[in-house]
């Protein structure tokens, strides 16, 4: 028996498109590519066309070891995955648009570092139960939309608006020039939550549970509010606090409506 090795099982992975000729198709017909890696040090012609058509669709990219690759497909991939988004990602200028269109005090979340599928899937159910305009991410570091995340979210993936953009800490500068109050979650400050406006439109921002928001992003937040607690654990779950801003949201809204 010594020396035998059993191979690991492949994790399964859904809406793959695998090889150069198939990605190059599959941007080209306009589907929504979550991201493409890429092996390190690949070159030729072939390559050369499917990165710049990647790069002038601006579709995240990674470049990864070639055995990263071939743990994801035993197929001859020709060191170029793409993985399929199951949702069509918005635009946010128009989502903000649209928010105060409606004659309602929009409302969106930003998660900066959010990397848990889970989390992310939980903070999406939450955010449509309480009626947010949409969920905005990062195209780097964060957690992808794939059926985990649809799973974890009980289906608001897929009713819910997400938009994905280059740069957070643009796009909340961005946003706050709009109009909206940027607010932070941050269990360091010292206001509690319901000493903010969040009846007046607004951008909740969570960050990561190990580090947090993070500064760049925080600085261009308008204010940064915490959750009171008495208990000895420091921190909630980041879908826990997403949960808790949304309810307190939506009863200072509510009075303010009565």
């Amino acid at each position: 028996m010594g020396g035998f090795t059993r191979n690991k099982p492949m994790k399964k992975y859904n809406n793959l498109v695998i090889g150069i000729q198939p990605i190059k198709e599959a941007i080209d017909s306009g589907s929504f590519i979550e991201k493409v890696m890429i092996r390190k040090g690949l070159r030729g012609d072939t390559f050369k066309e499917l990165f710049d058509l990647i790069r002038d669709a601006k579709v995240p990219f990674q470049f990864v070891p070639d055995q990263k690759l071939n743990q994801i497909s035993r197929k001859n991939h020709q060191g170029v995955i793409a993985f399929i988004s199951p949702i069509e990602y918005q635009d946010i200028d128009n989502l903000v648009q649209m928010a105060f269109e409606s004659g309602k005090p929009p409302c969106f979340l930003m998660l900066d570092g959010v990397t848990d599928v889970r989390n992310l899937g939980a903070i999406a159910r939450s955010a449509e139960c309480f009626g947010a305009n949409g969920i905005i991410i990062p195209e780097k570091g964060s957690a992808a939309i794939n059926d985990v995340a649809i799973k974890s979210s009980a289906g608001a993936l897929l009713k819910l608006n997400v938009s994905r953009v280059k740069n957070l800490d643009q796009t909340l500068k961005t946003l706050v020039a709009s109009g909206l109050h940027a607010i932070a979650c941050d269990e360091k400050s010292e206001k509690p939550l319901w000493d903010s406006p969040l009846d007046h439109p607004c951008v909740i921002v969570l960050g990561a549970e190990d580090t947090g928001v993070s500064a760049d992003v925080a600085a261009k937040c308008t204010d940064v509010v915490k959750i009171p607690m008495t208990g000895s654990i420091a921190s909630l779950n980041v879908s826990v606090s997403a949960g808790i801003m949304l309810a307190e949201l939506t009863r200072q809204r509510l009075i303010n409506k009565g």
